[in-house]
């Protein structure tokens, strides 16, 4: 194992080769334009300002593109912070899963008509909401949409309702 070149993705390996997947994922939900969305030197610099800690835009860059794989933990901590996530979020699936959903989420609620749509369902009863449950998931089937999964299993809805 000679030379400093990086080594090649191996099976045992799959956190660093998901880093840079995460971190664009997070950028992608903070900024959703990606006409508006900063560069990276512009990035690093509000990461900064909010957090007071460094990370360059070049170094930034290296991250989200998979160029570089060696994140501090200093580094993983003003991401994680900047971000508002944990820093377990770069490095496990299962915390990864639970706030992608929670990310999802955050992302359908910037739509006005979808809150109002979920404040308007407050109050419903179980019979209810579980008619416009079924009454979206068909909708979402006429346009093409994927189904979306139950928050309480994690697995997908049944064709048909719930």
């Amino acid at each position: 194992m000679g030379g400093s070149e990086s080594a090649p993705d191996r099976p045992g390996r799959p956190l660093v080769r998901k880093f840079d997947q995460r971190l664009n994922k997070l950028i992608a939900t903070i900024y959703p334009d990606e006409r508006r969305r900063p560069g990276y030197s512009r990035l690093a610099k509000e990461i900064s300002e909010k957090t007071g800690g460094t990370i360059s835009g070049t170094y930034l860059w290296e991250l989200a593109t998979g160029k570089k794989r060696n994140v501090t933990l200093e580094q993983l901590d003003v991401l994680a912070e900047f971000f508002g996530v944990p820093p377990e979020y770069f490095l496990n699936d299962e915390a990864a899963e639970r706030i992608d959903a929670q990310l999802a989420l955050a992302v359908a609620l910037r739509d006005a008509k979808v809150r109002n749509l979920a404040l308007r369902a407050e109050g419903l009863s179980p019979a209810s909401l579980d008619a416009l449950i079924t009454m979206v998931d068909e909708a979402r089937k006429v346009q093409n949409l994927s189904p979306i999964d139950d928050d309480d299993t994690g697995t997908k809805a049944p064709p048909g309702g719930r």
